[in-house]
């Protein structure tokens, strides 16, 4: 693990594998650069991955004010520059992470050869915008415990908690998480408008649901892909696909990256 400051944040970031092309990893809203740890050994093999806590996540400079998908899209640009990383790199995110990384993949097209997005996570309907924004409140009132048990209830329910140690090293990750950070990303969502950006969007794209996923859910998820012209497939699992069923997203990722 290491840290760099760049586009005027302080990222920790990993590097590992060797050869062939770079894959970029960008985790959910309230995990970090860990929530690809079960993936990361067969997704390593053969190529480089770069894995990072985003602004506001894990042990990166916490986030204040307001924020948007730009300037999270930027800080990965700084990022890449940074380690001296030219080329088109490969490129995925899960749910808010995935937002990130079609926000990246829209401004800086050039820079990803592909992508793939699990429940990706680009705003709130209208409707939902001000309990949206109230959970935001509950959040930084009461801090990540206070709402763990709603937020999990469709994010990580029952039916995908087939490992209870993963189950138990996510959760207690998840309650770290800085409160006022973590409602600065949420109110991020609550105010994001991506989708008419998506269509400048020209890279391969892959786009991953999960049956159990209750935040997220394949009906959701699929218009955006329609946006996309993308691949798509559902997989039997929830919106934090990578910790619950890490072999099934592997299989999924390295079958549309190696094409």
């Amino acid at each position: 693990m290491d840290w760099i400051d760049c586009n005027g944040v302080a990222l920790r970031f990993d590097l590992s594998g060797g050869g062939g092309r770079v894959l970029v990893l960008v985790h959910e809203m309230g995990g970090t650069l860990e929530s690809w740890e079960h993936v990361l050994p067969v997704l390593a093999m053969g190529r480089r991955v770069l894995r990072y806590d985003t602004r506001g996540a894990g042990q990166s400079e916490k986030a204040r004010g307001t924020l948007t998908f730009e300037a999270m899209a930027d800080d990965l640009l700084g990022l890449l520059d940074a380690l001296g990383i030219e080329e088109a790199v490969d490129l995925a995110g899960c749910a808010v992470g995935a937002g990130i990384a079609l926000a990246f993949a829209a401004r800086h097209p050039g820079r990803v050869a592909r992508l793939v997005a699990m429940s990706p996570a680009i705003g709130v309907a209208p409707e939902r915008r001000e309990a949206t924004l109230r959970f935001a409140a509950e959040v930084e009132r009461a801090g990540m415990r206070a709402v763990l048990e709603e937020s999990f209830a469709g994010s990580y329910p029952p039916e995908v908690r087939f490992d209870a140690d993963h189950f138990r090293r996510f959760r207690a990750r998840w309650l770290a998480n800085d409160p006022q950070s973590y409602a600065v990303i949420y109110r991020m969502l609550a105010m994001a408008e991506l989708e008419p950006s998506l269509a400048a969007i020209r890279c391969p794209v892959l786009v991953l649901a999960g049956t159990h996923d209750r935040l997220r859910p394949p009906k959701t998820v699929f218009p955006i892909a329609e946006i996309l012209r993308a691949q798509r497939a559902v997989l039997p699992t929830g919106h934090f696909m990578a910790t619950q069923t890490p072999g099934l997203v592997a299989d999924a990722m390295l079958g549309f990256l190696n094409e």
